[in-house]
């Protein structure tokens, strides 16, 4: 498995007293934002005045070590993707490579992109500083390093948010993987309402190529309205994006939304299936964090292992509650999914 896009450490503090800092940057629970140069003070001050735990974060990297440690595979997954020449680039390389991820980095000339996460009773705020991770250069793809690595891959996935500044990398990919007529598959996320909203054309530049397309209820509602569909419910919005063209007829396409504690809905060929969620108790979740990469992690490792998509969204549901229960995307690399 490969996976493409941002490169961000995150900084998670857990459990901070958030009654001044969230105050003093005017942020709020339950949300995520870009950082204004008001928020750049923010890191330091995390790091200075919290216990501040370093993870190799960005939304596919996250994805990509979930993949990883759920395959139970020495040297399964690797990751593409942007990094500067600093500390932080240092600690996200080894971070990642402790989970066993294989890592091929683009060094940019920017800071390593950061994200700061703070927790306050479960609930998180997040303030992104992309820097170096919008700023992959598609030369680096093209190179023979790199396109060697796609071309040993079975399947190559990027969340959404690539769409933002490189989504011609992303096309290439997808045209790559079309290229191998069935021995591969390219997967893709919706990630946030805003591209959907936003990056529409970069958006459907891309979806001819995916044979997998991941998002949640609130992707799909975004994705409804901004398509034409609006108040469409999240099973016809999944069937009506798996019948979009395809630039390979090699597989049909299969779109997967997630919808929390209800069940997951899987749309391929026309058809529907539904997959309930295990219940979860309020104890046993720490911070949601995260939750949506480790439960593409999970399909995409046992869809590798050639189990049914089923069985994927039931092995995506476990990475997903195993990482609901820790503080950030993060898992204990001895816990195993037994089907």
């Amino acid at each position: 498995m490969r996976g493409r896009s941002h490169a961000r450490t995150h900084a998670t503090v857990p459990r901070p007293p958030l009654r001044t800092t969230p105050r003093r940057y005017a942020l709020k629970l339950n949300n995520a934002i870009l950082a204004a140069p008001e928020h750049v003070p923010l890191y330091a001050e995390l790091v200075d005045k919290f216990p501040v735990e370093y993870i190799a974060g960005g939304a596919t990297q996250n994805t990509v070590r979930v993949a990883q440690w759920m395959s139970g595979t020495p040297g399964f997954a690797a990751y593409i993707g942007s990094i500067g020449a600093d500390a932080f680039g240092a600690q996200l390389k080894a971070a990642a490579e402790r989970d066993g991820v294989t890592t091929y980095y683009y060094t940019a000339d920017a800071p390593t992109g950061t994200c700061a996460v703070l927790v306050h009773e479960k609930e998180r705020s997040l303030v992104a500083n992309l820097a170096a991770a919008e700023k992959y250069a598609k030369s680096h793809y093209d190179s023979q390093p790199i396109q060697a690595v796609v071309d040993g891959a079975r399947v190559v996935y990027s969340a959404g948010f690539f769409l933002t500044h490189a989504s011609e990398t992303m096309v290439a990919m997808g045209k790559a993987v079309a290229a191998a007529r069935g021995a591969k598959v390219y997967a893709m996320n919706l990630s946030a309402p805003f591209l959907c909203a936003f990056f529409k054309e970069q958006m459907h530049a891309v979806l001819p190529y995916a044979d997998f397309v991941f998002g949640n209820e609130s992707e799909a509602a975004a994705f409804a309205e901004a398509n034409g569909f609006a108040g469409a419910s999240v099973a016809d919005v999944a069937l009506r994006i798996a019948a979009l063209p395809k630039a390979s007829g090699a597989r049909a396409r299969a779109v997967v939304i997630t919808q929390g504690a209800d069940a997951t809905v899987i749309a391929v060929d026309g058809a529907v299936t539904t997959v309930a969620v295990p219940p979860l108790t309020s104890a046993q979740i720490v911070d949601t964090n995260g939750a949506g990469d480790a439960f593409v992690g999970g399909f995409l490792a046992f869809f590798a292992k050639g189990a049914t998509l089923v069985e994927c969204a039931k092995a995506g549901h476990w990475s997903a509650a195993h990482v609901l229960g820790q503080s950030g995307c993060k898992f204990d690399s001895a816990a195993k999914y037994t089907a």
